[in-house]
């Protein structure tokens, strides 16, 4: 298990780093928030109805579990995975951009957007280029045809 390209260093650096995000958010909740840009609110101030904090270690367990898929696909060289994150996480940077230009989440939220859209595109060139370096030494390596006469 290694990676072998930079398609699989894309998809192992997205999951190492959703994997840590996970486990900080999985330990303390409003540092993430804070890092989001969200106010932070001690968990003592917070009303009954509150659900911040649950839903704060609900993101950060799938981000964690995330970030683990990741890891695994990058050690296991496991290009199908890789070619389904860049459209669902351009699908991920327009929903984000969304939320910060409705103003439901603050400025600095666009910042997960970007991210998101960096990575991708990342793994969607790194793929392409990639796979016409292979087919084009599939071409080259291939036995040229004798013209019959």
């Amino acid at each position: 298990m290694k990676i072998r390209d930079a398609s699989g260093w894309t998809i192992f650096v997205f999951g190492f780093l959703a994997f840590v995000l996970g486990l900080i958010g999985l330990i303390r909740p409003e540092i993430l928030l804070s890092v989001l840009g969200f106010e932070v609110i001690e968990r003592t101030s917070r009303t009954a109805g509150d659900y911040t904090i649950v839903f704060m270690t609900a993101s950060s367990m799938a981000s964690f579990n995330i970030g683990i898929y990741y890891v695994l696909a990058a050690l296991n060289d496991v290009k199908i995975f890789y070619r389904w994150t860049v459209p669902f996480r351009t699908l991920t940077f327009i929903v984000f951009t969304i939320v910060v230009i409705l103003g439901i989440a603050p400025q600095r939220f666009l910042g997960v957007a970007i991210w998101e859209l960096v990575g991708a595109l990342a793994t969607g060139i790194a793929l392409y280029l990639e796979n016409k370096k292979s087919t084009s030494s599939e071409s080259v390596s291939a036995p040229k045809k004798k013209k019959k006469k």
